[in-house]
């Protein structure tokens, strides 16, 4: 480590990926933030047929994975204020609709071009120094407890896509769920879709560690493929 901020670099499934944490030579501090892969708008302003909801209109950004983006609003629901229960299940229905009526497409993976979930949000999308609160519905219906960092990173590629916010301007984004808070901004334009890398900060705690071991004699210590 390094005072007074130590770069840690992980390999993530969508790529190479970046956190500084503060160090003060004693113990790790906060806020840690980190710089995205490539973020970019895959659609904007897409009209999605929704059962249940009618036609609704979504953007689509990718931040490390791809999500669908909408205001609550247009469900009828209200992201604060609404059950967490029925934005879950109207989230979901929403992922479920753009999965059979859009075709997704990642410049670099194929393997990275599927829809991870829904996030709705309260539709202030404009630049305000104002917090701006969504929730993030993901794989099978789990909700994340913070505003979720490959989230923000595609709302803000989105926003910088559409003109509403610029390099270096940052915006906060809080859950709904718990009232975590995240900041993020686009730093630097990246090739092609209009990317952008993003800046996420927010707080980071110890939760646990793990080790891993290899015996010479495992069979399967390489890993195995299923047919």
């Amino acid at each position: 480590p390094t005072r007074p901020e130590t770069a840690v670099r992980l390999r993530c499934p969508c790529g190479p990926v970046t956190a500084f944490v503060p160090w003060d030579g004693h113990r790790s501090g906060n806020p840690v933030r980190f710089h995205s892969v490539p973020a970019f708008a895959a659609a904007t302003d897409l009209a999605i047929d929704v059962p249940g909801h009618g036609k609704v209109v979504v953007d689509i950004g990718y931040g490390g994975t791809f999500y669908a983006f909408l205001s609550a609003e247009q469900l009828g629901l209200d992201v604060c204020s609404s059950k967490t229960r029925d934005l879950v299940s109207a989230a979901s229905a929403v992922t479920e609709a753009v999965k059979k009526q859009f075709k997704l497409h990642h410049p670099e993976s194929e393997d990275l071009a599927f829809l991870y979930g829904t996030i709705l949000t309260d539709g202030k999308d404009a630049f305000s120094e104002e917090p701006t609160t969504n929730i993030c519905v993901f794989a099978d219906e789990q909700v994340d407890r913070s505003p979720t960092g490959s989230g923000v990173t595609a709302r803000i590629a989105l926003q910088y896509h559409k003109g509403l916010i610029q390099l270096d301007q940052s915006r906060t984004f809080q859950s709904s769920t718990t009232g975590s808070l995240f900041t993020g901004k686009a730093e630097a334009k990246f090739g092609n879709y209009n990317a952008v890398i993003v800046e996420v900060s927010g707080e980071a705690f110890y939760t646990g560690t793990a080790t891993f071991t290899v015996e010479e004699e495992d069979p399967l210590k390489h890993g195995f493929f299923l047919k």
